[in-house]
């Protein structure tokens, strides 16, 4: 029964991450700590694993669409991975119900935005002959990258919700760009975080990790191809309802049930 729960999880936050390049990570800490019934601990480490495979699934679907930007991908890179170490330490000072109360406002937080995310605009960044303007935006990109990889190291997220805007408004990226883009993002910043959560690696439930992280692959290759014909604000609204249904239980649980912290 587990193996089949991981299963469906992996099924809809690869799915989610295929089609929108961002949310979908959200839904695994959830999925791991009350639906598979692992410790926080080890569901952090593990949602980072699974994360980074779907992720890359999604990527390689786009691949050959020549839309990927690596030079801004790598940008922002270069400030999430170290500071994933960063929200990694500050995650081992937080009790785990505390933590997990946090994790249900971020959630809420992320849902909000992708109900009321404003219409695309040219970026602020953008120069007059459609290139980037590096020398005053590199700080802004390093500050949002320093942000995702605080919260991935801290629960596990990949952080596309905050990358993906980013990457829009402030860099001037299309939709499909932004989405390609951040999944590098993702990718580079989940192994980050993965690697500062070395310690607890040798304890994880490879088997779950595995059926988890195979079928959220296989549904980020199918949900990436078939993208483009769909409507991505329909999945969007569609998935945020899903995410504040599900921000309240975590909330109500790590309130009224801390014991399901530990593992069932």
């Amino acid at each position: 029964m587990t193996f089949l729960l991981a299963a469906v999880f992996g099924l809809v936050i690869g799915g989610a991450l295929g089609l929108l390049g961002a949310g979908g990570s959200i839904l695994a800490i959830p999925a791991l700590v009350y639906g598979v019934g692992l410790p926080l601990s080890a569901a952090i480490p593990t949602s980072l694993l699974v994360v980074a495979v779907s992720a890359a699934g999604g990527l390689v679907a786009r691949w050959r669409s020549k839309v990927i930007r690596w030079p801004v991908a790598l940008v922002f890179a270069a400030a999430s991975v170290p500071a994933a170490f960063g929200g990694t330490a500050l995650g081992k000072l937080l009790p785990d119900r505390w933590l997990l109360v946090a994790f249900a406002v971020l959630m809420a937080v992320v849902a909000v935005r992708m109900l009321v995310a404003a219409p695309e605009r040219d970026g602020a960044c953008r120069t007059s002959a459609g290139g980037v303007n590096w020398r005053s935006c590199v700080p802004k990109a390093l500050g949002v990258g320093a942000v995702v990889g605080v919260l991935t190291g801290l629960f596990g997220v990949g952080g596309g919700f905050v990358v993906v805007p980013a990457l829009t408004m402030l860099l001037g990226l299309t939709a499909p760009e932004a989405v390609a883009t951040s999944l590098v993002v993702i990718v580079l910043t989940s192994l980050g975080g993965l690697a500062a959560h070395a310690t607890t690696m040798p304890d994880l439930p490879y088997g779950i990790a595995a059926v988890f992280a195979g079928v959220a692959l296989l549904a980020s290759l199918l949900a990436g191809k078939a993208g483009d014909r769909l409507s991505a604000r329909s999945v969007r609204r569609t998935f945020a309802f899903l995410i504040l249904v599900v921000a309240a239980g975590v909330a109500a649980a790590a309130v009224f049930a801390p014991a399901a912290l530990h593992g069932g």
